[in-house]
């Protein structure tokens, strides 16, 4: 099941609606097309008035009004709002229709995506960066809505990552590879800093020095209790926007927020990580460039302990 799918039955279950009758109200193709066209109506006006029942009607391809209007009732209080205009509100300027609620923005977004419909398979393609492991160049490949990033000589994969099929849609190899970049990047920024990058709840996270994640020691792991998502990661890649990490970079003439994060072995391996204690857990990352050397303690947590620089 899709991470967007369950967040919409979420929101539509703390509203009072069960899951199994969430996704019964999603499985119809007139109420996806309902949800879709209100999305094409709200994106090409030119205010925030809502989309009147007649402009919403004329969108969709159906007949008879009534029962066009069976399936809008549908929606309403779980994925679709009607605004109306009583009382205080009322006025010349008032307009009566119907906007989206935050599920059915949800809804429409993964179906933009792809995350519903795309089936897309691609390369492998050039990408940026050597193997950490052997110096070799790396490809990237994407099959099953997830993008693969190896090692053409000794095949060890700096980093593989879901990434919707919308993503690829309309972009160069160069641009979608950019857009990955950014998408893995800000979810684990996200998950770091505590926050779901899939529900927004609370995230656990804890680094683990005994792990049977292949090529690594230490690990990261991220727990959301609320969807249970889950992320595993080398501890680098959770420090690309910690202060004193991107102030480094970036006074070396390097930006970490642009610059392709498995380029840097410390963020996607532990080639430069060191357990300087495991009770507690205390691990140590030496972060190279031009000619510098950034050390950064870290805690069970990825709490920032100590920060020194050896010039």
């Amino acid at each position: 099941m899709s991470r967007p799918a369950e967040e919409a039955v979420e929101h539509a279950s703390e509203a009072g609606l069960d899951p199994a009758e969430a996704f019964a109200l999603l499985g119809n193709e007139t109420r996806i097309e309902i949800l879709q066209a209100l999305h094409l109506a709200t994106t090409e006006r030119e205010d925030d008035a809502p989309v009147t029942f007649s402009a919403l009607y004329d969108r969709v391809d159906l007949d008879d009004s009534a029962h066009f209007n069976y399936h809008l009732q549908q929606l309403l209080d779980h994925f679709v709002r009607k605004v109306e205009c009583e009382g205080a509100d009322a006025g010349d300027d008032c307009t009566e229709g119907y906007e989206f609620r935050t599920p059915g923005w949800k809804v429409v977004r993964s179906v933009f995506a792809g995350t519903f419909t795309g089936r897309s398979e691609l390369g492998p393609v050039d990408a940026p960066g050597v193997c950490y492991e052997c110096g070799g160049d790396l490809e990237a490949t994407y099959a099953n809505e997830m993008l693969t990033v190896a090692c053409t000589d000794c095949r060890r994969t700096p980093v593989n990552y879901s990434f919707p099929p919308g993503g690829l849609a309309d972009r160069t190899p160069d641009e979608f590879l950019d857009a990955f970049h950014h998408h893995v990047r800000h979810h684990y920024c996200l998950a770091a800093d505590g926050v779901c990058p899939e529900c927004m709840g609370r995230m656990e996270t804890e680094v683990e020095t005994t792990t049977a994640v292949p090529d690594r020691e230490v690990a990261v792991r991220h727990v959301c209790r609320r969807c249970d998502n889950r992320l595993t990661s080398a501890v680098g890649v959770n420090l690309l926007d910690a202060a004193p990490v991107l102030t480094f970079f970036s006074e070396r003439g390097v930006d970490l927020t642009t610059e392709p994060f498995w380029t840097h072995p410390w963020a996607v391996s532990d080639v430069h990580t060191t357990v300087v204690s495991e009770e507690p857990v205390r691990v140590r990352l030496e972060l190279p460039c031009a000619g510098d050397v950034l050390s950064v303690t870290v805690d069970e947590t990825l709490d920032v302990l100590d920060v020194d620089r050896a010039d």
